[in-house]
């Protein structure tokens, strides 16, 4: 059986990592000339930690995570607002959760496939025909499954499914992420996460274990189409937030450096049809203000493997995968849509001092576990699934 999967992002590796595990002979492809370096620090638990961990690459994860003591909000004079220990995070969890830099994510399936499958950078799937693919390298593929893992804004979504404007929900953001090297802010945000307590803008700034500094910026705008210089933009838009912020901002690398893009959802309303189907973020997009996206990312792609595996066909086995997991991600992105987005970045001045309130109250006995169960919802597990 042949697989042929666009996108070699953390959705469409893992997903080649599970089929190449069931005997399957898979190709990837990716139209970016080689692996993205570009991304932000995200918290990976819940039913994608689960899958990995099935995987066998739990080991692995933890190595390639950077450990995180304390998540603070401050100021725009850099004085401290809220300051919560982690442990608190992790032990709502058991213990399964890591915060990893996305690219890193992605390494760690890029190295789980690396001399089994066939894996083409600069590549993209040019026509699909009843089964055979043609690729841009002039390769002519017959494939029993075809997947788009090629995120929000998939090329192989809009040649099967339709354009992305049909599927596309803005969610009146935008949000851009470098790194850059400044001993000085290294300093004061090594082991934390620490993020301006601000209203319609936010920026959150990691130290890395490198000595670098990792930042992530969302704002809020109507405008749906992106700057033509993401620098630029982010200077405009986040100048007069401290002295942190000032730094990254005069450090921050040229635009093709800098991860720039909407905050959106993708909703569907079919992820298959016949041999093909859509994983991830090309499939479900949940947007990363709900926190969840690489997570369900990599346990989809997993349930996909493992049904279709089980079933008697390719189209009944994509079937299954959509059945089981749409009304799982729905859930999230109603979620996001409806109470997270506001919580995340707070229009208002009374969000704001309510969610200060919310993390404060995380100290207290009793209330840690509630609230702090409330950010990182166990849900339904893979395993629960049918994976």
């Amino acid at each position: 059986m042949r697989a042929v999967i666009s996108g070699a992002g953390i959705a469409g590796l893992a997903l080649a990592n599970r089929l190449y595990h069931h005997g399957w002979d898979v190709h990837v492809v990716d139209r970016a000339p080689g692996p993205r370096a570009q991304g932000y620090m995200i918290d990976f638990f819940g039913p994608g930690f689960e899958a990995a961990t099935a995987m066998g690459l739990q080991p692995r994860l933890r190595e390639l995570a950077s450990p995180v003591e304390e998540f603070s909000y401050i100021d725009d004079r850099g004085r401290k607002t809220v300051s919560v220990g982690y442990d608190r995070f992790a032990r709502a969890v058991d213990g399964s959760i890591v915060s990893i830099m996305r690219p890193e994510l992605e390494r760690l399936f890029r190295e789980s496939v690396t001399g089994a499958v066939d894996l083409r950078y600069g590549t993209t799937v040019d026509r699909i025909d009843d089964g055979v693919v043609e690729l841009s390298d002039a390769t002519t593929l017959d494939a029993d499954l075809i997947v788009g893992a090629d995120g929000v804004h998939s090329g192989l979504r809009s040649q099967v499914f339709g354009p992305e404007r049909d599927y596309l929900r803005y969610l009146g953001m935008q949000t851009g992420a470098f790194v850059f090297t400044d001993p000085h802010v290294f300093e004061q945000v090594h082991g934390k996460f620490v993020l301006t307590e601000t209203l319609n803008r936010q920026i959150g700034f990691y130290g890395l274990d490198d000595g670098r500094v990792a930042v992530f910026t969302v704002f809020r705008t109507d405008d749906l189409a992106l700057p033509d210089d993401a620098r630029a933009a982010l200077r405009r838009t986040f100048t007069g937030m401290g002295d942190l912020a000032e730094r990254a901002l005069a450090q921050c690398p040229p635009s093709d450096e800098v991860y720039f893009d909407q905050v959106a959802q993708i909703v569907t309303p079919s992820w298959t049809d016949g041999r093909v189907g859509l994983v991830g973020d090309a499939a479900h997009a949940v947007s990363l203000v709900a926190g969840q996206g690489a997570s369900l990312g990599v346990a989809g792609a997993y349930l996909l493997a493992e049904r279709v595996q089980a079933a008697s066909s390719v189209p009944e086995g994509l079937a299954d995968y959509e059945r089981r997991w749409r009304p799982v991600v729905t859930g999230v992105q109603r979620s996001a849509r409806d109470r997270v987005t506001e919580w995340f970045v707070p229009t208002r001045t009374a969000t704001l001092l309510l969610r200060r309130w919310g993390f404060r109250a995380m100290k207290l006995p009793g209330l840690d576990r509630i609230l702090v169960g409330s950010l990182f919802p166990k849900g339904r597990s893979v395993a629960e699934l049918g994976a």
